[in-house]
């Protein structure tokens, strides 16, 4: 089976990229991680677009056949690598880590776009700082919340084993220091982030991408 994760730094494919290099790690199975510059406007290349219509990351090409939407992408590789262990496997506790899966993306992911991207959301600079300070309060307070589900941590979302969830929460919580949210009050959200870096599938995606978790500058 031949494989290829487009990805941007940064972004939810980090996601998949992690879960990637689980499979990896479980089975052997290798993929071809195809750099997308968002910043150069790749995204929005007739090449990309053919992939991609949506002109987003992440794209997994899968013997020559594109998926997109993180969630499908994510339920793809959960069922076709199950010794990755990536969700739970009886059927209601995985489809309550779907429920939260789901809402990492189309609730908290769309939340910091409304920070990140205001551009999309209002035309005038006055309106944009608007549109940006509210959602960076409302991304605040899910990142309180998400420490709450991570209390049950041990060491892991699910416990021994790395998941989705895991890679999404180290996301969320570094794209707060974009929105103004200081990570180390959050300190046990932060602790844990912290310690998902430790795990080899993460530190390889980590090193790919070149990223670190604490994005955040103090104001002035």
């Amino acid at each position: 089976m031949k494989l290829e994760l487009y990805f941007a730094p940064g972004a939810c494919s980090f996601v998949p990229h992690v879960a990637l290099e689980a499979v990896k790690a479980a089975t052997g199975q290798e993929f071809e991680p195809k750099l997308v510059k968002l910043h150069k406007g790749e995204q929005r290349t007739p090449e990309y677009l053919a992939l991609n219509p949506n002109g987003q990351v992440p794209v997994l090409v899968v013997d020559g056949k594109p998926l997109h939407q993180i969630v499908a992408v994510c339920d793809w590789i959960d069922r076709a690598f199950p010794q990755a262990g990536l969700l739970p496997t009886e059927a209601w506790a995985r489809a309550q880590a779907m429920s939260q899966l789901a809402w990492m993306n189309n609730t908290a992911h769309t939340t910091f776009t409304h920070v990140f991207r205001t551009e999309k959301f209002a035309e005038s600079e006055p309106a944009r700082a608007d549109v940006k300070r509210f959602a960076a309060a409302q991304y605040a307070a899910i990142l309180e919340r998400i420490q709450g589900w991570i209390a049950r941590a041990a060491p892991f979302w699910f416990g021994k084993k790395l998941s989705f969830h895991d890679a999404y929460a180290f996301t969320l919580l570094r794209w707060g220091g974009y929105a103004g949210v200081d990570p180390k009050p959050l300190a046990a959200y932060f602790s844990y982030a912290e310690n998902v870096t430790r795990s080899a599938p993460v530190a390889a995606a980590l090193e790919r991408e070149r990223l670190k978790l604490d994005t955040y500058k103090a104001a002035g």
